[in-house]
């Protein structure tokens, strides 16, 4: 899917464009905002499109209503799941992890602005985010055994434990408890607290939107493909990935922008 972001209209979600910066709200406030099958699909979808959408710099994903995401719709969701073959079952699971690998194949960076409820999908597309800031009155629960489910969803066991350890994602994912923004904080799982997170978010995501584009697909493409390898093959993968940044325009105008003691306006090219 591709789609121009000055017009794209989603059904599931609202969408804003400004200044490079791309807004996703997850708006269904009455019921803090719980992802339906057709809101799935569209995230995916929508985080596919951006692949090739050059002019979105960053992407700020938010909920309205003083919440985040309360995951999946107990009854537009969960209830049919209890019905479902087996076939049908691992088309949705299928699905759902395709929204993570959507998330992390994207080439801007994703800020998650999260305050109040951030629960079930709701946490896992934080933890998919690159960036998460909170408000204090956020609570992130990975709260799948509660409804007789594993931890083991969306990309959960192989993500959560690198950015907060695994002994406190067992502990989460064990339990389902809600883990209060100050833990969230001291744990590595968000970037900041504060009490305004909208405006941080947009502050950096404007920052980023200022910077070289390509340079910053690169950081985040690295981010996620230097994982499993060894320390001198990501010293080789780097090598090659700045080599080929060292050949933008936009490395050339930080130069002369430096030379000039000028601050450099980057184009993405």
């Amino acid at each position: 899917m591709s789609f121009d972001p000055a017009t794209f209209r989603p059904t599931h979600f609202l969408w804003d464009f400004a200044d490079g910066v791309a807004t996703i709200t997850l708006n269904r406030p009455e019921r803090k905002n719980p992802l339906t099958f057709d809101s799935y699909e569209e995230l995916r979808a929508t985080f596919y499109g951006l692949d090739h959408n050059y002019h979105v710099k960053a992407v700020v994903l938010r909920g309205a209503g003083g919440n985040f995401c309360s995951g999946g719709d107990v009854h537009e969701i969960i209830g049919p799941l209890t019905k479902m073959n087996s076939d049908g079952l691992l088309r949705f699971t299928r699905m759902t992890g395709d929204l993570v690998r959507a998330m992390r194949a994207c080439p801007q960076p994703i800020i998650a602005a999260v305050e109040g409820v951030c629960a079930g999908a709701g946490a896992i597309m934080a933890m998919a985010s690159d960036i998460r800031f909170a408000a204090p009155s956020a609570k992130t629960a990975f709260l799948f055994t509660r409804v007789g489910l594993s931890g083991a969803d969306m990309g959960a066991c192989a993500i959560l434990p690198r950015l907060i350890g695994h002994g406190r994602a067992a502990e989460l994912l064990f339990t389902g408890r809600s883990m209060t923004s100050d833990e969230g904080l001291v744990w590595g799982f968000y970037n900041r607290v504060v009490e305004d997170v909208f405006a941080e978010a947009y502050a950096l995501a404007e920052q980023i939107a200022r910077g070289p584009s390509i340079a910053h697909a690169v950081t985040k493409t690295q981010l996620d493909a230097e994982w499993n390898v060894t320390i001198d093959q990501a010293l080789e993968m780097e090598a090659r990935a700045q080599a080929r940044c060292m050949e933008t325009n936009d490395f050339k105008r930080a130069y002369e922008a430096f030379a000039a003691k000028q601050t450099p306006v980057f184009q993405g090219d």
